[in-house]
């Protein structure tokens, strides 16, 4: 090894004992002729000492520059009174330089080394070699790789094998689009990367190996955002011979010891337990961010006999009247509210009716002259307002009123509570599980109902009777159709209004496998040729089973209070799907495409250009 210790690890312990640390030139600083270097690795920073004399020795230092990768050798003492540092875990020593080799230089950085940079996201991810260096992703990778040993350790202690599943597999109809892999030794055959284990790990469970893991490489072509990649990471299991409170209990024990590990923070077992209905009810959400308080409430029954036509008109025709609370919101200005107003239509809504409890406790609203006094005072008492609050009204069909205004619960507190600035997780950390969902969903875009989760989803035991007498032929395309009241035995883990993982009781029966399918518009024909392998293991005698999948990446930067994935993967892509580090996608030889048999389309854009260092000239911007 070319050195003795990391940079980080040396204490006043060490105190008197020779070191020899490798890395990179963090900071230069002279000081009356005495030259101090902060040198960096992945455990921190260590500040080296270069006296005047030895006179070769200091020359050679004095060429040290920034990012400059060195190999010192030096005895360590503590700093003279005065200087020391508490605010590094290094900051009572100092190394005295005795040699010093130059192992390779580097160009300027495009941006500081440090927390603090203020390098566009197109920039740090131009020259992510760079930015790989920052505290900040140092201590991401890091917390992701102690998160995937815990992991690892808590499910083999449960029992649990780690077994590897295809990379090159066939595309399957559900689910978001599939990057296709041509086969060089089948011309005009297509592999598909995997969006998910689920048809193998099922396999592995009619195959007798009753608890696998995996922390699986997935791949989804879907239009990227803040928290979705087109690769990611999702720790995924199954297990036989289990329910739904089986699988739950073991995840929560597995994310309990997660947290504890990785931020210090107890999780109160067992997590609560909310169904479906009631977050939709409740939050406009299937996803509720419990750190809000204020929830949404049905107040159609006060409309019974209302005068009010619009809302009298949406009653007769089957919808409802619902409305949200924000405490102190009768500040708010005309703009807010119009911009309010704005944000509530870009979410599906017609309009955003609106009150205004004054200090004084009168009511000021555009619809208070529609409203009879017995309506506002049934409004003011189902709502508990008070001087200074604001009520938000949407009257429309009972999906949209909800989504309208879970969408404005959460825009609320992130503009106007939390200032999009929300609480550090170990101080607020809501985490919850979302059960019996539906087990189906109409489509307008496919004209057709589509599976909630996925078809592999068993339904609820007491449906199971009806499912098998409806007609699927006349049923897949008919929007009024009962399919959107049969239940899944599915469940989701929730984090303060993220998604953590979803997961399922699996159906383990052929019959019931087919029946599902046929609802969703397989026949037999496309069922076997889609799903052909699957149906043949379940009818080798496959166990009751259920697993579920978490999303590491999604899991690890709400851990670190990062907005964004990209920061804890090593290597993103960006919203364009890009990769600025290599330059992928990229345009394929003509030999390779002539031996798979593809012609070569035109490129509708040009390939992304390496942005170029900066020079002395030209500083980084």
């Amino acid at each position: 090894m070319m050195r003795t210790s990391y940079c980080g690890h040396i204490d006043k312990n060490r105190v008197g004992q020779q070191v020899t640390l490798a890395g990179w030139v963090h900071a230069r600083r002279d000081h009356g002729g005495v030259l101090f270097i902060d040198l960096r690795d992945r455990t921190g920073l260590v500040q080296l000492v270069f006296n005047p004399e030895p006179a070769d020795l200091f020359k050679r230092a004095e060429q040290l520059r920034s990012e400059f990768v060195i190999h010192v050798s030096g005895t360590v003492r503590l700093r003279p009174e005065g200087t020391q540092n508490a605010h590094l875990s290094t900051g009572l020593i100092e190394v005295v330089a005795e040699t010093l080799v130059l192992l390779n230089e580097a160009k300027t950085p495009p941006f500081e080394i440090s927390e603090y940079t203020q390098a566009s996201e197109e920039v740090r991810l131009r020259y992510r070699y760079f930015d790989l260096r920052r505290p900040q992703l140092q201590r991401n990778m890091r917390l992701r790789h102690d998160v995937s040993q815990a992991v690892r350790q808590t499910l083999s202690d449960e029992g649990f094998l780690e077994i590897e599943t295809p990379m090159l597999t066939k595309s399957t109809p559900e689910g978001a689009r599939d990057f296709l892999v041509p086969s060089r030794l089948s011309p005009g055959h297509f592999y598909a990367l995997p969006q998910s284990p689920q048809l193998f790990k099922q396999v592995l469970m009619v195959g007798g190996f009753d608890r696998y893991f995996q922390i699986a490489r997935c791949f989804r072509d879907e239009d990227l955002r803040a928290d979705r990649q087109p690769e990611f990471t999702q720790i995924d299991l199954e297990m036989s011979f289990v329910e739904e409170a089986d699988v739950m209990a073991l995840i929560e024990k597995l994310v309990a010891h997660v947290f504890k590990k990785a931020i210090g923070m107890d999780i109160k077992l067992p997590l609560p337990r909310l169904s479906y209905n009631e977050a939709r009810t409740k939050y406009g959400s299937d996803k509720p961010d419990l750190r809000i308080k204020t929830e949404i409430q049905d107040v159609s029954a006060i409309f019974a006999n209302t005068r009010f036509e619009r809302i009298k008109k949406n009653l007769s025709d089957g919808g409802v009247v619902k409305g949200l609370l924000h405490k102190g919101g009768a500040s708010f200005s005309r703009k807010e509210v119009d911009d309010l107003t704005k944000f509530a239509q870009s979410v599906g809504a017609q309009g955003l009716a609106w009150l205004k409890m004054d200090p004084k406790g009168q009511v000021e609203s555009p619809i208070a002259k529609f409203l009879s006094p017995e309506e506002m005072d049934q409004l003011k008492a189902a709502f508990k307002v008070e001087p200074g609050d604001i009520i938000f009204i949407v009257a429309d069909k009972k999906i949209l009123a909800e989504n309208v205004l879970g969408a404005l619960r959460l825009h609320l507190w992130n503009t106007f509570v939390v200032k999009n600035n929300p609480p550090a997780l170990k101080d607020e950390a809501h985490m919850l599980w979302i059960t019996d969902f539906p087990l189906f969903e109409w489509s307008d875009e496919e004209k057709k109902w589509v599976s909630v989760h996925h078809p592999f989803t068993s339904p609820h035991p007491d449906d199971l009777s009806t499912l098998k007498t409806l007609n699927a032929k006349t049923e897949v395309t008919n929007p009024a159709s009962p399919l959107g009241q049969f239940r899944a035995r599915a469940y989701d883990l929730v984090l303060n209004g993220t998604e953590l993982g979803g997961g399922s009781v699996r159906i383990h029966q052929a019959d019931v496998q087919r029946t599902i399918l046929e609802l969703i518009g397989h026949d037999k024909t496309s069922a076997d040729e889609k799903f052909g392998f699957l149906m043949e293991a379940l009818e080798a005698g496959a166990p009751p089973h259920a697993g579920i999948a978490l999303g590491l990446d999604r899991l690890i930067a709400l851990l670190v209070g990062e907005p964004s994935i990209r920061d804890v993967i090593a290597f993103p892509k960006t919203a364009k799907g890009t990769c600025l580090v290599s330059g992928a996608p990229g345009l394929a030889e003509q030999k390779q495409l002539r031996e798979l048999g593809i012609a070569q389309p035109r490129p509708t854009a040009p390939v992304p250009k390496n942005v170029p260092l900066p020079t002395k000239e030209s500083p980084p911007q």
